[in-house]
């Protein structure tokens, strides 16, 4: 099945070359989105073998996804990945994704930081991830341990369902809201997330909360 992994990055030149090409040894195709970089990440991403697509201003990683998820249907994907360009994330965890589309056990894959508690991650973030995916699952009526999660695989007819329009923070809910709500079984895969800096804020969370509450109250 054509594989094809998206990348959403924005002023990711100190890691997107590792990731396209640990990626592409896995996949058949990488497109990376650029999201208005400003610093070498277009050249070293086409370096890499990578397609990449630019968005003139920074638009946010909904919509960078967003974009990147189109030109993989236009481009033919089976399976469409999204991955980011920062360097967090871990290739060598694609492979689970594939084999449970390819299997048929699900139409979306979420990767999960919880599963298996190998992601060290700091407790800042642990104690801002943890409340709200408790407050994503009870409004939205959906059982995940990792909601926010953005390492996420769709089969392409899952994908071709999925038009979310949250350009910024509350894009993974709204993908996930989408998803529940189109009748898609969602698996979960466990996933070791490299930090390399100490993450979330709690203004950061107050926004996807505010985000998703107004992108539901305008349905």
């Amino acid at each position: 099945m054509k594989t094809i992994c998206v990348i959403a990055a924005y002023n990711d030149a100190q890691y997107i070359g590792r990731v396209v090409n640990d990626a592409k040894k896995l996949v058949d195709e990488v497109i990376v989105v650029n999201d208005g970089s400003s610093d070498e990440t277009v050249r070293l991403a086409r370096e890499a073998g990578a397609l990449v697509a630019t968005l003139a201003i920074n638009r946010g990683q909904g919509s960078a996804l967003r974009l990147g998820t189109r030109l993989a249907l236009d481009r033919g994907a089976e399976i469409i990945i999204h991955f980011d360009g920062d360097g967090q994330f871990q290739a060598k965890d694609l492979p689970k994704f594939i084999q449970v589309l390819e299997a048929g056990q699900a139409e979306m894959v979420l990767g999960s930081r919880f599963i298996d508690h190998s992601t060290m991650m700091p407790a800042t973030k642990k104690y801002l991830l943890m409340p709200l995916a408790r407050f994503f699952n009870s409004l939205f009526g959906i059982q995940l341990t990792d909601p926010q999660s953005g390492f996420r695989a769709f089969s392409r007819a899952s994908a071709a369902k999925l038009n979310w329009q949250q350009d910024r923070m509350a894009h993974c809910t709204e993908i996930l809201h989408l998803a529940h709500s189109a009748g898609l079984v969602i698996v979960e895969v466990p996933i070791t997330v490299i930090y390399h800096q100490y993450g979330q804020k709690l203004s950061g969370g107050l926004k996807i909360i505010s985000d998703t509450l107004l992108a539901k109250l305008n349905k």
